[in-house]
């Protein structure tokens, strides 16, 4: 991820909505989240929610497929893993000791096929 991208994900994360959803797409995993259940969820208009799903779709934050006559929302986790590898390039000049704690706590999440699962 270059540094444009970066600050494009910054700004659409730096909203409160925004990264609420963004959340909750991580914890609903691949199977992903409607527009609809999105907005119950947050008590958020169906237009507001529309407003921000756009915006971070924008950004590449989250994917979006139809599915019969829903719109549904998932997280683009290359795209927030760029974010964090982004973040810890040039960590901690040379002390990767420093750096462990927030690298393993990065690392809990991969995508093994098309399910989410926690590392050990």
């Amino acid at each position: 991820m270059d540094q444009r991208q970066a600050l494009v994900s910054f700004g659409a994360l730096s909203q409160e909505t925004r990264l609420q959803i963004v959340r909750m797409l991580v914890v609903a995993g691949t199977d992903g989240m409607a527009a609809g259940s999105i907005a119950e969820k947050l008590g958020v208009s169906p237009s507001n929610i529309s407003f921000h799903l756009k915006e971070l779709d924008r950004a590449g934050l989250i994917a979006q497929q139809r599915e019969s006559r829903s719109i549904i929302y998932t997280a683009n986790y290359d795209a927030l893993g760029g974010l964090v590898r982004f973040l810890m390039e040039d960590c901690c000049s040379g002390h990767p000791e420093i750096c462990a704690p927030a690298v393993e706590v990065a690392a809990c999440c991969t995508l093994e096929g098309s399910t989410p699962r926690r590392l050990a």
